[in-house]
């Protein structure tokens, strides 16, 4: 599915588009998403080919023992979440987050985070859980937002 993702100007947060009614614009296909583009008026910059690959993120938040997830796509997926819920008019949103959650956002950057033998760098197991609840709620905002 390909989303229309509009970065915030100055200090406003990140959005995806939605209809009049709150409900995620999501296109299969380009040409539907230029037909709405133009019928909005809205210019399409492409700016490669981003890609999420949520089935990952899945696998990691359900079965924590087959490994670790890239770091990185964790990340892209907390941050996706985060734009995904404020940009819904309807739809539970993400869990409120404490400091377990600042203290793994801040790991996930030094690149140890999923790395037990990182020491200071790697998550705690209250961190892990909380990441963990977290996209679990992100992906489940997301199944409500596309069907």
């Amino acid at each position: 599915m390909t989303l229309i993702w509009r970065p915030g100007e100055d200090d406003a947060p990140d959005e995806l588009m939605v209809d009049e009614r709150g409900r995620l614009l999501a296109f299969r296909d380009l040409t539907a998403l230029q037909e709405c583009c133009d019928r909005n008026g809205w210019e399409v910059v492409r700016e490669g080919e981003p890609t999420l690959d949520l089935g990952a993120v899945r696998r990691w938040v359900e079965h924590p023992g087959l490994g670790p997830a890239p770091a990185a796509l964790l990340l892209d997926a907390w941050n996706f979440f985060e734009d995904l819920s404020r940009s819904l008019k309807a739809g539970s949103p993400l869990p409120s987050q404490g400091p377990a959650h600042d203290s793994a956002y801040e790991k996930i950057f030094g690149g140890g985070a999923l790395d037990p033998t990182a020491g200071e760098g790697a998550w705690t197991g209250e961190e892990t859980v909380a990441v963990r609840e977290l996209l679990r709620a992100g992906l489940d905002l997301w199944e409500q937002a596309v069907h």
